[in-house]
C-alpha cells in the first residue's frame, strides 16, 4: 500500500473504487468528460474537507500550490475552480449519496460491538439545522428572511458511526422523516421529545423494534398496572394506555411509562418504551446516551466543512454534505483497521498537516502517539470513540 506514496493517496487505497466506479456507470456521471472525472472530483472535495479549506477559493489555492503533486493525489493534473464548481453544481448527487451509504455500511460492519448487550443495534435518530444565508441559497427558504437545510441522521450509538442519513428543507417537521428508517427486529431506536409521532412509533413495534422516546409534558394516558418495587431514582414505572383519539387510533396498545430523577441534572425525566423486558434502568441508559448525536453533529460542524459551502445550489450542498459523512466514515475505518488507541480527533488532525508528506501511515501516527495532539492544534474537542 505504502511504496513512497502521499499520506493522502494511501487514505484513498481505503476506498472501494470498484462500487464507485459502478455508481459513476449507473448514474452517467462521467459521459461526456475527458479530464476531470467523478473520481477526481470526489478526491478534491475530500482532501478539501481533510485539509480543513475554508472556501472553494481556498481548495483551489491548495492545490494549485501542490501542482506538480496532483496527478499523484489522485485529483487530476490541473484542478480548476470553474471546473470543480460545475461539477459541483451539474453531477448527479445520487452517486456520492450512495457511496456515502457505501462507506457507512462498511464502517459499521467492521466497528460493529455489542457494548448494552441488549442483543440488537442501538440507534439514536436526531436532526441538526444547518444555517444558510436566504440572499444566496434562494432555493432553502426556512423563514421570511432565513435559509437552511436540515440533516437528519440515525446514529450507531455503539459502532459510533451514522446508520442513515436525509437531507430536508429546515422546515421540514423532525417527526416527519420517522417514515424513511428502515427498522431492525430486535434493535432499540432513542428518540427525544420532539419525535412523539405515535403513528410511526408503532410502525416500529410491529416491526419488532424497540423504542425509547422522551413524553412530552401534555401527555393524556390512563394508567393499566404499576411496579411497586423501584431501584434508585426510578419514581414509576407504569403500563399505560393513551386516552386521547387521535393518539389511540395511531398506538392501540400498551405503552410503558417511566418516570426517572437525574442527580446531576437535579431534574426529572419521563419515557415511553414498548421494551418490557429491560428494567428501568435500562432505559434510562438508553436515553441518556442519545447525546452521542449530539456529539456527533458537534463533531462534523467543528472539524469538517458542513457550514460554509463551496457552491450555492442545492446539487452543490448536498455532494459537500455527502463528502463531509464520506471523509468522517473513512476517518473512522482507518482507525478500526490499524486499530489506533487514538481519537478520531486525533487522527484527523495528524492527517489533516500530514496528506502530502510520503510517509507511511503507521509510522506517522505512531511517532506522534506520545504527543498530546489537543493541546497541539486545538483545545476542547470533542472526544468520540472513548466509550
Amino acid at each position: 500500500m505504502y511504496q513512497e506514496k502521499y499520506v493522502f493517496s494511501q487514505l484513498v487505497s481505503f476506498l472501494d473504487r470498484n462500487h464507485f466506479n459502478y455508481l459513476v456507470r449507473k448514474y452517467k456521471g462521467d459521459h461526456y468528460v475527458k479530464h476531470f472525472t467523478c473520481w477526481n472530483q470526489l478526491l478534491a472535495m475530500m482532501f478539501g474537507q481533510l485539509s480543513n479549506r475554508v472556501s472553494l477559493r481556498d481548495l483551489i489555492v491548495a492545490l494549485d500550490a501542490h501542482r506538480s503533486k496532483c496527478y499523484h493525489l489522485g485529483v487530476g493534473k490541473q484542478v480548476t475552480k470553474t471546473t470543480l464548481a460545475r461539477a459541483n453544481q451539474d453531477r448527479d448527487c445520487r452517486i456520492f449519496e450512495d457511496f456515502a451509504y457505501h462507506m457507512i455500511e462498511e464502517a459499521q460492519i467492521k466497528r460493529a460491538t455489542d457494548i448494552f448487550k441488549l442483543g440488537g443495534n442501538v440507534y439514536a435518530f436526531d436532526s441538526t439545522t444547518i444555517d444558510l444565508c436566504l440572499s444566496v441559497f434562494w432555493w432553502a427558504k426556512f423563514r421570511k428572511k432565513k435559509g437552511g437545510v436540515k440533516a437528519h441522521v440515525l446514529y450507531d450509538v455503539e459502532a459510533q458511526v451514522p446508520k442513515f442519513f436525509h437531507i430536508t428543507n429546515a422546515s421540514v417537521h423532525d417527526s416527519k422523516v420517522m417514515k424513511e428508517i428502515s427498522i431492525e427486529s430486535g434493535s432499540y431506536y432513542i428518540f427525544d421529545r420532539a419525535y412523539n409521532n405515535f403513528k410511526e412509533l408503532y410502525r416500529i413495534h410491529q416491526a419488532g423494534g424497540y423504542f425509547v422516546v422522551r413524553a412530552k409534558n401534555n401527555l393524556q394516558f390512563q394508567t393499566v398496572s404499576w411496579k411497586r418495587r423501584l431501584p434508585k431514582n426510578v419514581r414509576s414505572d407504569s403500563i399505560i394506555t393513551l386516552t386521547v383519539y387521535k393518539s389511540t387510533k395511531d398506538y392501540p396498545v400498551t405503552l410503558r411509562r417511566v418516570v426517572y430523577w437525574d442527580d446531576e441534572q437535579k431534574r426529572e425525566f419521563v419515557f415511553l418504551s414498548n421494551a418490557t423486558h429491560i428494567i428501568a434502568l435500562q432505559v434510562a441508559d438508553l436515553y441518556k446516551n442519545r447525546w452521542q448525536v449530539e456529539l456527533f453533529f458537534k463533531w462534523l460542524k467543528q472539524h469538517l466543512k458542513i457550514k460554509k459551502f463551496w457552491g450555492t445550489t442545492e446539487n452543490a450542498v448536498r455532494i459537500q454534505i455527502y463528502c463531509a459523512i464520506i471523509t468522517y466514515c473513512l476517518v473512522a475505518i482507518v482507525q478500526k483497521d490499524m486499530k489506533l488507541e487514538r481519537s478520531t480527533y486525533e487522527v484527523l488532525q495528524i492527517l489533516g498537516i500530514s496528506l502530502t508528506d510520503k510517509t507511511h501511515l503507521r509510522d506517522l501516527l505512531d511517532n506522534t502517539k506520545s504527543q498530546n495532539v489537543k493541546e497541539l492544534f486545538r483545545p476542547n474537542g470533542p472526544n468520540l470513540f472513548d466509550f
